[in-house]
């Protein structure tokens, strides 16, 4: 899997969509920083997704207490 960055206009919509559905204001100063933060959160995500797991691994159990 390689990495496919977001253009400026994705990231933009995407933080103007996800503060607006956790009705948290975002400061436009901020938003270079908030970027650049899924950028490498992205990156993170595509790593553990491209990691092949064998067919015989099975799911954690839920413990409760």
């Amino acid at each position: 899997m390689t990495e496919t960055p977001f253009t400026e206009a994705e990231r933009d919509a995407y933080i103007a969509a996800a503060s607006a559905l956790l009705a948290l204001p975002v400061d436009p100063t901020w938003k270079p920083a908030i970027g650049a933060n899924l950028t490498v959160l992205r990156a993170a995500a595509e790593l553990v997704a491209s990691f092949p797991l064998p067919e015989e691994v099975e799911a954690a159990p839920i413990f409760t207490a």
